[in-house]
């Protein structure tokens, strides 16, 4: 296994050497299976009795700065949040229309059967690519992202987060970068586009990269009381292997606003909400049973796959966001594991535009500055596979629909 002439086997037989060195791994995985598997049964056991699963926020707390300390707690606890209202319904829906305008007007499908192919970053996972349109320009993603009550929302995520770290302040939580992602716009009744459970953010990289090796140390020396998944020291210096689709920013969370209603049955995000599981997928990795040269199902260039196979510890706990409507926004923090569900049941479309939070640091503007020249030409985000679409569409966003802050946030 090489990946851009590296062979990455070598790799990960000396981090698994160096990180199982004088260590009992199995009892390493036991001591964390315990916590793991009890947040694993309470979640299962909240949606058994149709709980909500997920937390929940309405924008105006977070504009009103009257957030609660438990509320922050419980989504440290689970590493997800859904927040309501951060766009007015109406604005979504509008938005919607003139998303699927955009698309339909400029013959996106019929580009799109010319360019089958080109993005293989889901490529290995067990279930089809979903309903995702790789466009990156449109006026309804460009204003949804700069719109100030979206920079709003990304401030307050952003500083759940510790950022203390040994060179100074890991990233500024009240500046984000934008980082252009697609839209997904899956039709009702749709049965072959799900997507299984999976981590973005890094693969094999989060066992042989050496700063994801020291955010994850507690972990691999057996501490799960020492790790916390909210402190940011080296988050901004991992890298990853480039290839496209895989995240070239830091994102304190990944997350989307919602265009349409969607919910449990509606084929949309599933999400295991417990911030820590991620220690359950690392040392799963190193037990004696899984190859020298092998990390589950971890490959370069490819999403971190979690099956029931090698985690069936977790897989009971994955489960379906509760139902969000046009203009709620969900979040998660990039150690969770997440899905789409395989089956839309529902009768209208769930379609969403992708917007994390990506706040400012060497890493994220680095990537913003390649990102703005991809804006003004109309090309892919420099991540993402170079289909290029947008090059000759017409309406999509140019500068002079930028805001100030936009033209900020897009290093511009």
């Amino acid at each position: 296994m090489t990946h851009s002439g590296v062979d990455i086997q070598s790799f990960i037989r000396a981090a698994k050497r160096e990180l199982c060195a004088g260590k009992n791994m199995h009892k390493l995985l036991a001591s964390v299976r315990e916590s793991v598997v009890r947040s694993v049964e309470d979640v299962a056991e909240r949606e058994a009795k149709n709980h909500s699963v997920l937390p929940e926020l309405s924008f105006k707390a977070i504009r009103d700065g009257s957030v609660s300390q438990a509320s922050i707690e419980q989504i440290k606890q689970h590493g997800c949040v859904i927040i309501r209202d951060v766009f007015a319904r109406q604005q979504a829906e509008d938005w919607n229309a003139e998303l699927g305008e955009y698309l339909h007007s400029n013959n996106y499908l019929e580009h799109a059967r010319e360019k089958v192919g080109m993005d293989t970053y889901f490529g290995d996972l067990k279930d089809a690519k979903p309903q995702i349109y790789g466009v990156y320009w449109s006026k309804p993603q460009v204003m949804a992202r700069q719109a100030e009550a979206m920079a709003a929302t990304k401030r307050f995520l952003n500083g759940l987060w510790d950022i203390n770290a040994p060179a100074g302040p890991e990233f500024d939580p009240d500046f984000d970068y934008v980082y252009a992602d697609r839209t997904r716009r899956r039709a009702p009744g749709d049965t072959t586009l799900g997507l299984s459970p999976h981590m973005d953010a890094g693969s094999y990289e989060r066992w042989v990269d050496p700063a994801f090796q020291k955010i994850y140390a507690p972990i691999f020396s057996g501490k799960l009381q020492d790790y916390d998944p909210w402190k940011a020291a080296y988050r901004t210096q991992t890298r990853e292997f480039d290839s496209p689709a895989v995240s070239s920013m830091f994102r304190t969370f990944q997350g989307w606003t919602a265009l349409t209603e969607q919910g449990p049955d509606d084929g949309t995000l599933r999400v295991l909400p417990v911030a820590n599981a991620i220690a359950y997928v690392l040392l799963r990795a190193l037990q004696s049973d899984v190859p020298d040269n092998e990390l589950c199902l971890a490959k370069p260039g490819r999403a971190l796959g979690v099956d029931h196979q090698w985690h069936p510890d977790l897989t009971p706990g994955i489960v379906s966001i509760q139902t969000v409507g046009p203009g709620d926004t969900v979040w998660w923090h990039p150690d969770v594991v997440h899905a789409v569900g395989n089956e839309h049941h529902g009768s209208d479309y769930a379609s969403v535009i992708y917007i994390g939070a990506s706040p400012a640091c060497e890493k994220n503007r680095a990537y913003a500055l390649r990102q703005a020249q991809s804006f003004i030409s109309g090309k892919s985000a420099p991540d993402f596979a170079a289909e290029d679409y947008e090059i000759d569409f017409a309406g999509r966003a140019t500068l002079d629909d930028l805001t100030d802050l936009g033209k900020r946030q897009m290093a511009l």
